[in-house]
């Protein structure tokens, strides 16, 4: 099996994107958790600086840690490009299964992940914190053709 590679993006600018992305709804992660994210080893880092996706494999299968977008660069495909590079990148690797979690009520990310074929496979209770209470995540996944 081939070793996954990443794509040439900074921890800082990854960030910065990730704190715009999530500004409102939730915590962006800090340079230093990517910095630590992207020197584990199984980490594939698809998409660009202002439209990313972060997976990370083990044992034949994968997650999709994050995928965000710049507020001022979605609507252009960004997120469905960084989405299809990071799967294509899985296929080459070996990898069968990829899982993701996602807030219920996140319409616009439930569409691009059930676009690109992913399927609902469970849910966790209460497990994204809002104002007002929590939000289920629904676990999806995704069996990819190898």
């Amino acid at each position: 099996m081939r070793r996954p590679r990443s794509s040439m993006i900074s921890a800082e600018a990854l960030a910065a994107c990730h704190a715009r992305a999530f500004e409102g709804s939730g915590r962006g992660w800090s340079e230093a958790e990517f910095t630590a994210l992207l020197a584990e080893p199984g980490i594939i880092l698809a998409g660009e600086e202002r439209g990313f996706a972060l997976f990370r494999e083990a044992a034949g299968e994968a997650e999709l840690l994050t995928l965000a977008t710049d507020p001022a660069a979605r609507r252009q495909g960004l997120a469905a490009r960084a989405l299809a590079e990071g799967l294509a990148r899985l296929r080459e690797t070996g990898i069968g299964r990829v899982f993701l979690e996602v807030a219920e009520d996140n319409d616009a990310a439930l569409a691009l992940y059930r676009a690109a074929g992913f399927t609902d496979c469970g849910r966790r209770k209460g497990y994204y914190p809002r104002a007002g209470g929590a939000v289920d995540a629904l676990v999806l996944a995704l069996d990819l053709e190898i």
